[in-house]
């Protein structure tokens, strides 16, 4: 949709998730002040069309709705009501759909995702820190499983627990680690035994 006041859709957004004006700002290379200004006292009158699209897509809107041009329908990838844990594991006996998030169509492309394949999971724990933090929602590409003698970092399911961590595979076994030091230690498993549930592409989470 087109929203005629694209200063009150963004002061709510930032309001609605608890998000700082002078972090966003920053994330903007803008002065600290930039965009309270903006909504505060109309200073600048639009959004340069840069800041727009990456506040459009950080708070997951249609740029229309922050002052830009009408828009196609965003794709929506389905958010399950489960958590990987960057931890010890959780367990996880239904992968439950708990509704959907629009993305940018455009940044589903550059990362090469399809909406049908991927799922939005929610990583609790701390052992795939500084990467990976407590509450970051990640998008999952299931259609990505192949593990590779390169690590990258894969949702996983081990003896009944989701997880997230980096894997590689060397023959016919997969080395499963943690990007903290200080996290317990994986033994290398057979291929067998690990479900690997998708590649992670794309991290989300709140500025603080």
């Amino acid at each position: 949709m087109v929203t005629d006041d694209p200063r009150a859709r963004l002061a709510a957004l930032i309001d609605d998730r608890g998000e700082s004006y002078g972090a966003l700002s920053r994330m903007l290379r803008r002065n600290e002040a930039y965009l309270q200004q903006y909504v505060r006292r109309g200073t600048p009158r639009v959004l340069a069309e840069r800041d727009r699209r990456v506040l459009a897509a950080y708070f997951r809107v249609a740029e229309s709705e922050l002052g830009g041009p009408p828009s196609e329908a965003m794709p929506v990838v389905r958010r399950l009501a489960i958590e990987a844990s960057a931890g010890p594991g959780a367990l996880a006996d239904d992968d439950m759909q708990t509704g959907g998030t629009q993305f940018d169509a455009r940044l589903l492309a550059r990362l090469g995702v399809r909406a049908e394949d991927a799922a939005e999971i929610r990583a609790r724990g701390t052992s795939m820190a500084p990467l990976i933090e407590d509450g970051d929602l990640m998008l999952v590409d299931e259609r990505d499983r192949r593990v590779q003698a390169q690590p990258a970092v894969f949702v996983i399911r081990l003896d009944g627990a989701l997880m997230v961590k980096r894997v590689a595979r060397t023959k016919a076994t997969l080395h499963i680690t943690s990007d903290n030091p200080e996290a317990l230690a994986i033994a290398a498993q057979p291929v067998e035994a690990v479900d690997v549930i998708g590649r992670v592409v794309w991290l989300s989470r709140a500025l603080r």
